[in-house]
């Protein structure tokens, strides 16, 4: 059963003013339920032709070209914005800073900050702000959302849309913020959270930088996961939405009679292990025919006159916002190249063990060892190696051509250039820089100047330390943060300061034995000195510094 705010007959007759802007495609069908709801005052376009075909259909109505003709009527309490996506911003602002109640067709703007910026200032006016995202309102989307709160769908698996057609071709917006904001906004209430991971990929047909196609696919913190499927550049219109259960399958089909059909098929296992799906007869589930503009409308004006939050507010154009904006930055950053990439180190990762995620960049000619971690964001270039069980962080740039050994780590934002060479277990903290020319200028070019830098077994480098090109950091060497090393580290060797100088002694497992002179392990007899942590025993003699036994 749809549930309604009001009736069309209880609109009738009240000293109610509406005006409709934008009179074209789908502002005509506004108009036209707006002028059977008697509350259309005004009606504005800017194209002469388009007010006098309007004229003809609904006559009685006044007409205008001039915006402000509406901002400064005072018969006008609410405004509905059926124009070009890329005006919906600054007339929806224009009319809540006038004091009007506002609906504005999908999407609210074509920015989230501006989006954001108009709910602001409707919550500020005491204005109501509603978005255009028609199949909320929709008896058949609303009868399918009790189907699953009911059970009867059973646990949410895999929703998906398609929303095809060989349509009207845009170019103040692609494809994905004109078609795909209708299918996000009834997916987010289905499922009741907004996606933790999304991708998308599309193509530019007709118009260069204005995407006709895009597959847009998400993942939901509950592990319902989903696609969205949009074009105009298809062969037949096709308006689709499907839901995967673990009991039934649902269809909602804008385009067919019935509009709504529930598929009850299951999947059983023959022998334990081989899944067989055994197919049933589609029910069709009966909704109620009222065309969901009008329930739309009279939502909005229910709200206005009663003054509550609308269904599809302003926050809930935001949400969509979020969604279209999340999938724009990942057709931007060309996640296509990037997915295929990935689904090859995948492949890998089933026989070598190491993990990649999805927002690093791996090029051709790497080598990964088995257990290593890279995050996000991270660029292994060309030629380098990396060893086993390492732990590549955040925004990290390595090569090309660098060595690095096994069980390394490697924090936030280092990079390592041509040169650098990690031995075993070394550890680089956050913001560490390697240099590999030692007079670096923009205009020249040095690369045959390129200087090794060798960091040897266990060493570490403190976060925001700066290592000079062409020196060696000795085994199990203690790098302060901030420090700046300007010449060659011995073994076990603590280095701070800027420049850094020798500030004392290390044991292996990182505790300081010798400081500035002072011995703070435990001595022993004949100059040996004793790691209170982990009991190694270290030879000292004032200039001297290494383990008595290596195999510690």
């Amino acid at each position: 059963m749809v549930v309604r705010d009001m009736k069309a007959n209880e609109i009738k007759g009240e000293n109610f003013g509406v005006a409709c802007v934008g009179l074209g495609y789908w502002g005509r069908n506004i108009l036209r339920n707006l002028y059977e709801l008697g509350l259309v005052k005004i009606a504005c376009d800017i194209n002469e032709d388009v007010i006098n075909e309007r004229k003809k259909q609904f006559p009685n109505v006044k007409y205008t070209k001039d915006i402000d003709d509406i901002v400064s009527s005072r018969d006008i309490e609410a405004v509905v914005i059926a124009t070009p996506a890329s005006t919906h911003y600054e007339l929806a602002k224009k009319f809540l800073l006038a004091g009007k109640d506002v609906f504005v067709e999908k999407p609210l703007s074509l920015t989230l900050k501006e989006g954001e910026e108009l709910v602001k200032i409707a919550e500020r006016e005491n204005k109501i702000l509603m978005v255009g995202h028609i199949l909320q309102y929709h008896p058949a989307v609303i009868r399918l959302k009790e189907l699953i709160s009911n059970g009867v769908i059973g646990k949410l698996q895999y929703i998906y849309s398609n929303r095809l057609n060989i349509g009207k071709l845009r170019v103040e917006e692609n494809i994905l913020w004109s078609f795909a904001p209708h299918d996000i906004s009834v997916i987010l209430d289905l499922v009741g959270e907004e996606p933790v991971w999304l991708s998308c990929f599309g193509g530019a047909y007709v118009s260069d930088g204005i995407y006709d196609v895009t597959l847009t696919y998400f993942e939901f913190k509950n592990g319902i996961r989903g696609h969205i499927f949009v074009s105009w550049l298809h062969p037949f219109k096709e308006q689709k939405l499907v839901v995967v259960g673990s009991k039934a399958m649902a269809v909602f089909d804008d385009l067919s009679k019935e509009k709504l059909f529930l598929y009850p098929h299951k999947i059983e296992w023959k022998y334990g292990k081989i899944p067989v799906a055994q197919k049933s007869d589609y029910e069709v589930i009966p909704v109620e025919q009222e065309e969901p503009l009008k329930l739309e409308l009279l939502h909005f004006i229910d709200c206005v006159r009663k003054r509550k939050r609308p269904k599809t507010d302003g926050y809930e154009g935001i949400r969509v916002l979020k969604f279209l904006e999340l999938a724009e930055d990942s057709l931007r950053r060309n996640y296509t190249e990037k997915s295929i990439r990935n689904q090859k180190l995948e492949i890998k990762d089933k026989n070598n063990n190491y993990f990649v995620h999805e927002t690093a960049l791996i090029d051709d000619g790497v080598e990964i060892g088995k257990g290593t971690k890279i995050w996000h964001f991270t660029h292994i270039l060309r030629g380098s190696k990396i060893g086993e069980y390492c732990v590549i962080g955040q925004n990290v740039m390595i090569g090309p051509d660098v060595i690095i050994g096994n069980r390394c780590k490697i924090q936030n934002n280092v990079s390592l250039y041509k040169g650098v060479i990690l031995e075993d277990d070394v550890f680089c903290g956050p913001s560490c820089v390697f240099t590999n020319v030692l007079t670096p200028r923009a205009f020249v070019e040095r690369k045959h100047e390129f200087k090794q830098t060798l960091v040897k077994r266990g060493a570490t480098i403190g976060a925001n330390a700066t290592i000079l090109c062409g020196i060696t950091i000795g085994r199990y060497s203690l790098i302060g943060a901030g420090a700046v090393v300007t010449h060659d580290v011995p073994d076990y060797a603590l280095y701070y300061g800027n420049p850094a100088r020798h500030m004392g002694w290390v044991c292996k497992c990182g505790v300081v034995l010798v400081s500035n002179g002072l011995v703070k392990g435990e001595i022993k007899e004949d100059r040996k000195i004793a790691c209170g942590n982990c009991g190694s025993i270290y030879f000292y003699d004032g200039d001297k510094f290494h383990p008595v036994d290596e195999k510690l």
